[in-house]
């Protein structure tokens, strides 16, 4: 299983909150310059009643701003599960009223990590906090504002909790089935059978399941995702499939004990009946296709990536799998309209969570 990892920290700035005022035009009345730096910049909100300088209350308001942001802000699934980190930039224009307008990715790392900041600075407007406007001569004005949010991976606690089990992601020996990786996938390839009712259905696809080890050698099944909509039927037979290696796990130990343990696990369910060739062909196409096209992204040429991924699609139009690896490019491109219907339909057909605070913030203007 792979590491837990968490946010560990956020810093920001204003654009030019540095700059000599003399860089910036004089107000005036009814002034609509949306100024790079002010007299007096905007503040979030909280610290507006303290009575102290305008350096305290700024003070005081960016610790606020911190924690806002870091209360609300989540660390993206791929990102984590890639160990992706670093810096996002996002600006927004803070309007005389205080309200926040304008929001965008100044700049972004990827795997939905500049959304996931744009999301937060949009939760400002959802929840309508104001801030103190920025002001010039004492009179309001409206002030861009570029906040950079940090993204850095660090060593997480050695388990987490799922559905009251504890599951451990660090060893000193992991899980491992009687005779090793190799043995278990050619013996879940031998034992898994393809539902007798839809033999003749040509039904292919994956299904990826998490198990879980106890240390007693009790299994339990943490999760289950069916990316092609193969029904129930199949998730017994892939639950059975699973649950059949009892009794072969050597459970993992941490500091001299054992400890739960998960174990993620794929499998495929390919229809043998001579009238399903052609889709069991065209299946393995679309599969290399993906990979492909995952290649080509993966070495700089999005745009050929996604002709390829694309391609796949044509082929299973519903495979979640493919669905949501075409839609996670899109969304690394900043294309949301895209990244919208491939994510919500995956999601629909898979029913994953991924993206579920992402969501909203991809699909606002469709």
């Amino acid at each position: 299983m792979k590491k837990n990892i968490i946010l560990a920290s956020i810093f920001f700035f204003s654009t030019g909150l540095c700059n000599a005022w003399s860089q910036a035009p004089a107000a005036t009345t009814g002034d609509t310059t949306i100024y790079k730096a002010a007299e007096e910049m905007p503040r979030f909100p909280g610290c507006e009643k303290l009575d102290t300088t305008i350096q305290a209350k700024a003070q005081c308001a960016q610790q606020s701003l911190l924690r806002f942001i870091y209360q609300n802000i989540q660390y993206p699934y791929f990102a984590r599960e890639k160990g992706i980190e670093g810096t996002v930039v996002v600006s927004f224009v803070v309007e005389k009223d205080g309200s926040i307008t304008q929001p965008k990715i100044v700049k972004d790392i990827g795997e939905g990590c500049g959304v996931e900041a744009l999301r937060v600075v949009s939760l400002m407007s959802e929840y309508n906090i104001r801030w103190a406007p920025g002001k010039n001569k004492n009179q309001a004005v409206r002030v861009a504002f570029t906040l950079p949010v940090r993204f850095k991976l660090e060593e997480a606690p050695p388990f987490v909790m799922i559905a009251g089990d504890s599951v451990w992601s660090v060893f000193d020996t992991p899980l491992t089935y009687a005779g090793g990786d190799s043995v278990l996938q050619v013996y879940l390839n031998k034992s898994l059978d393809y539902p007798k009712a839809f033999t003749d259905s040509c039904r292919i696809g994956n299904i990826d399941l998490q198990l879980l080890v106890r240390p007693n050698g009790d299994l339990r099944i943490l999760d289950l995702i069916d990316y092609n909509d193969l029904g129930t039927d199949f998730w017994w037979e892939s639950i059975q499939n699973v649950i059949s290696t009892w009794g072969n796990w050597t459970p993992a130990t941490h500091k001299g004990r054992k400890v739960p343990a998960a174990y993620d696990i794929s499998l495929s369910f390919i229809p043998e009946a001579p009238g399903c060739r052609q889709v069991v062909d065209q299946y393995t196409r679309a599969i290399r296709l993906s990979d492909e096209g995952t290649a080509l992204v993966q070495d700089g040429k999005p745009e050929e990536g996604l002709v390829k991924m694309s391609e796949a699609i044509a082929l299973f139009p519903n495979n979640a799998a493919l669905l949501l690896l075409r839609g996670q490019t899109y969304l690394d491109l900043n294309r949301m309209p895209e990244a919208c219907t491939d994510l919500s339909k995956g999601k629909k057909i898979a029913l994953v969570n991924w993206y579920d605070s992402l969501l909203p913030l991809i699909c606002k203007d469709k």
